[in-house]
């Protein structure tokens, strides 16, 4: 517990009431902003904003997350929250990802998660910009299924929430990356002082990453495949490494990261080994969680390299790689 208290000292800052979360100090740096500016305009005076950050005690006529949700509405009309970039108006129909306005799938207190963020206040999101043949919530992810909640609304569930023991908000799916628009506006309504989780698979845009920046406090993240080839078969997406790997870095220089990787039968070698090896070269100071959980569900029986759960060799394997890596494991 002791390293991992040093490796998410900021979160735990937070947790502690020694430490603003990052979203309430974004709402109170103050950024003058036209709407009807130019997308490239709005962009360099968010980025000074972001860079030249100034903290008023008072709110602000406009902040840096006002300028934040302005970006993202201008995002969902020509749709690049993930790297499919898919161009669609969702105003008027679903993106690549299924969605277009954000259901959310069941939000509750979550006992299940790392140690370190339990009881965790999890919203899941339906719609995925990942098409994994393995998923375990396909249910979600690959259907659309859920109620729309007010922004005001799920403001004041997380204020609830947070009165009954939440640690943070644990964003979700799915995967939250078609939600931003959403998230934001939520946030916009919240006052209270608790972490935003950002638990994703982290094929997000650059653009999202700016957005998440000054806005998220702790990155989830799942790196899953090692090579281009198993992401394009598996999750049906196109270069998976570039994107992860560029997100990762942009994660770890902006919040503080706890990196799942989920061991998959057959695939030690050619994904979990190359993992973390990156993360061992590239983020030395992030926690790692190694996953067994994983089972054959969805339309895993129809890959005959998935098809069956991990073995004991291959869970142990993995851990002990990471043992010899010297990485942070949670």
């Amino acid at each position: 517990m002791g390293y991992e208290r040093v490796l998410l000292s900021k979160y735990f800052a937070v947790l502690e009431e020694n430490g603003v979360a990052n979203y309430l100090q974004c709402k109170q740096t103050p950024v003058s902003f036209n709407p009807a500016d130019s997308l490239e305009n709005l962009w360099v005076k968010h980025d000074e904003a972001l860079k030249n950050k100034i903290i008023q005690d008072t709110k602000p006529e406009q902040s840096l997350l006002d300028l934040k949700i302005e970006l993202a509405s201008r995002m969902f009309r020509n749709c690049c929250f993930c790297e499919r970039r898919c161009g669609v108006d969702r105003t008027k129909q679903p993106g690549a990802c299924m969605v277009k306005e954000s259901l959310v799938s069941s939000e509750f207190l979550h006992m299940g998660e790392e140690h370190v963020l339990i009881p965790s206040y999890t919203i899941f999101f339906s719609g995925c910009s990942f098409h994994c043949v393995f998923c375990q919530n396909w249910d979600i992810s690959q259907e659309i299924s859920g109620v729309y909640i007010e922004p005001s609304m799920l403001a004041e569930m997380i204020k609830q929430r947070f009165f009954q023991g939440a640690r943070n908000v644990n964003w979700v799916g799915g995967d939250p990356t078609p939600h931003l628009f959403y998230i934001l506006r939520v946030l916009r309504e919240c006052d209270v002082n608790l972490p935003q989780v950002w638990n994703s698979n982290m094929y997000c845009s650059n653009e999202t990453m700016r957005l998440l920046d000054g806005v998220i406090d702790l990155y989830l993240t799942d790196f899953k495949y090692g090579n281009d080839d198993c992401a394009k078969r598996l999750s049906k997406v196109d270069n998976y490494l570039q994107v992860v790997k560029r997100n990762h870095l942009k994660a770890y220089e902006n919040g503080e990261v706890i990196i799942r990787h989920l061991v998959m039968p057959n695939h030690v070698e050619c994904c979990t080994k190359p993992v973390l090896e990156w993360i061992s070269e590239n983020m030395p100071n992030c926690l790692v969680n190694i996953m067994s959980q994983y089972r054959p569900e969805y339309k895993a029986y129809e890959y005959d390299d998935i098809s069956r759960p991990i073995s004991r060799e291959e869970f142990l394997t993995a851990k002990m790689y990471t043992k010899t890596l010297s990485l942070h494991e949670i």
